[in-house]
């Protein structure tokens, strides 16, 4: 007794018969499942696009911060030295943690910039001065900032 398989619903309509109604019942199923899977992996790539973008972006505010930091750190040694033109050799860099004002800068640029070192090259006898700044963010390397500038040694002229 060989029964012929049941229909599925809709297949009379379709003009399908047997094999091919079946077939065509089986295709559609899993179909959304299928749809939500993909979605959430599109949904999922793009978050972890934006985490990355947003490591990137705290990255470059940090760095940015740092040479802003030591931009300002330079401009403050400078115009302590306008101030104090008369011990302007005192701000060599191995003078400098000898000499009040510029142990305090010292100490300043120490808070500020992660691994800081620093070299102050002064011509007491025509006024230009040399500093540079140097520090280490870590994952990122060593960073620099030069500057040069020049004292007026006699303010009276």
């Amino acid at each position: 007794m060989n029964r012929p398989c049941p229909r599925p619903p809709g297949a009379a309509r379709a003009g399908l018969s047997g094999r091919s109604a079946r077939r065509a019942a089986l295709r559609p199923r899993g179909f959304a499942l299928i749809e939500a899977l993909i979605a959430l992996l599109i949904f999922t790539l793009g978050t972890l696009g934006l985490v990355g973008l947003q490591v990137s972006m705290t990255r470059a505010n940090s760095s940015a911060k740092f040479r802003a930091d030591a931009a300002a750190l330079a401009q403050d040694l400078v115009g302590t030295m306008w101030t104090d033109a008369a011990h302007l050799s005192a701000y060599a860099t191995a003078s400098c943690p000898g000499h009040a004002r510029c142990a305090a800068w010292q100490g300043r640029l120490q808070e500020r910039l992660p691994g800081a070192t620093y070299q102050i090259t002064p011509d007491g006898s025509s006024g230009a001065v040399t500093i540079s700044i140097r520090w280490t963010v870590p994952e990122e390397g060593s960073h620099v900032f030069d500057t040069s500038t020049a004292i007026n040694l006699n303010p009276d002229t």
